[in-house]
């Protein structure tokens, strides 16, 4: 098995739009209305909202690679581009998401590094993420990473209000 992360450029728009679909779609369609989820694709991830998002020089998005397949990918941002206001020592986790069939094989925990990896490089003091109070795998994942919940947020799918946790990571 051969890993590797790549960072996506323009190239990558439609192949980036397809993984956000997909991915998205896999994790959270069966606890959510058909509706509401159509919605937040339509407006997450088409193409020009993915473009506009490629193109800020505070976010960075990477696939990461099973063999030479894309099985996931990892945006980060820091700055303005971060989704709630922090402080200039933060960096963003915004999205690490990898496909169902690559689950479990250790895909999440190198796009992490990898965030923690461009925090460091940019001398930042902490990462954090927005989770959903539901996504229990996710809640499990990052805590044991050594994430801490710190606060929450309200997300909106489509119409529904849902809560985000907030969960930091103080890097050393």
């Amino acid at each position: 098995m051969t890993l590797t992360i790549k960072k996506c450029t323009f190239e990558d728009l439609h192949t980036l739009q397809e993984i956000s679909y997909e991915t998205f779609d896999e994790t959270f369609k069966h606890q959510n209305s058909p509706e509401n989820m159509n919605t937040y694709l339509e407006r997450a991830f088409n193409l020009t909202q993915l473009e506009k998002e490629l193109s800020n020089i505070s976010s960075q998005f990477f696939f990461v690679y099973h063999n030479s397949e894309v099985a996931g990918y990892l945006k980060v941002n820091v700055d303005e581009a971060q989704s709630e206001k922090m402080d200039g020592e933060s960096l963003e986790i915004e999205r690490i998401y990898v496909k169902n069939k690559f689950q479990k094989l250790g895909l999440g925990k190198l796009l992490l590094n990898k965030a923690i990896e461009i925090a460091m490089e940019r001398d930042k003091k902490k990462i954090w993420l927005g989770v959903w109070e539901k996504n229990e795998n996710a809640i499990v994942f990052y805590k044991n990473m050594g994430f801490v919940q710190t606060s929450s947020h309200s997300f909106y799918m489509g119409d529904e209000e849902q809560i985000d946790l907030i969960m930091t990571k103080t890097l050393s």
